[in-house]
């Protein structure tokens, strides 16, 4: 004879209620507690939507409009100006000073960076530079270029390659990489790792045999080779 299986339907009954009724249980003993949090929650999530639309918003608004005239002189190449301003308008450390929290000041460490590497304040470029961060990608990797620039002009071509080979490889771009490969390259060259200089070159002419920079690589392959030889 099949024995019938008897049901466990009541058992799990049992102990679902038994768990609602440790959960109600729960919320009588700490109601206190929970509505402190969910007060608490509440008061942040309001702080924050005023903290956006009454200070953020306004400053980031007040930010763009004082910094035109810095991206005005940095377009024309008077990096003084852009950097400190003409006693009317703010330059971009002003603009870094007074407006912290912005997205404007956070772009204003990329133009004072590149202002100071033009004006030859090569470390105070750096500085800027590095504080610098952004989502265009594009941007992002002129700046990490910059950097490589500075070093080496400071005469520290180790770390100028280091941030030559970062911009070059942290994204594929098709007119970034090669300028920057190329930098690196020559880099290698001055320091006689001929070698390096000529893995660097190839990847020019491998990975973008349609850039300005590949046109002539071949010249720095075969001197490269020669230089080994």
């Amino acid at each position: 004879m099949v024995k019938i299986k008897r049901s466990q339907a009541p058992d799990k009954l049992e102990e679902v209620e038994s768990a609602l009724s440790r959960t109600e249980r729960y919320i009588e003993d700490n109601q206190k507690l929970l509505t402190i949090i969910i007060l608490g929650l509440v008061v942040v999530v309001i702080a924050f939507m005023g903290y956006k639309r009454f200070i953020a918003i306004p400053a980031e608004k007040e930010a763009q409009s004082q910094m035109f005239m810095a991206e005005r002189y940095f377009e024309q190449d008077s990096f003084n100006l852009a950097l400190y301003g003409d006693g009317n308008n703010l330059g971009m450390l002003d603009i870094i000073d007074d407006y912290g929290i912005t997205k404007s000041a956070e772009l204003a460490h990329y133009y004072a960076g590149i202002s100071f590497l033009h004006l030859g304040e090569f470390e105070q470029a750096i500085e800027q530079l590095e504080k610098f961060s952004s989502d265009d990608k594009m941007i992002k990797l002129i700046a990490t270029g910059a950097i490589g620039d500075a070093y080496l002009e400071l005469d520290e071509p180790s770390k100028a390659i280091t941030y030559y080979e970062k911009a070059a490889t942290t994204e594929d771009n098709v007119f970034v990489n090669p300028i920057y490969l190329m930098k690196a390259g020559q880099v290698y060259e001055s320091q006689e790792k001929f070698q390096k200089a000529l893995e660097t070159y190839r990847k020019i002419k491998d990975n973008y045999p349609e850039s300005q920079e590949a046109q002539e690589i071949e010249k720095y392959i075969a001197k490269a080779k020669l230089m080994i030889n």
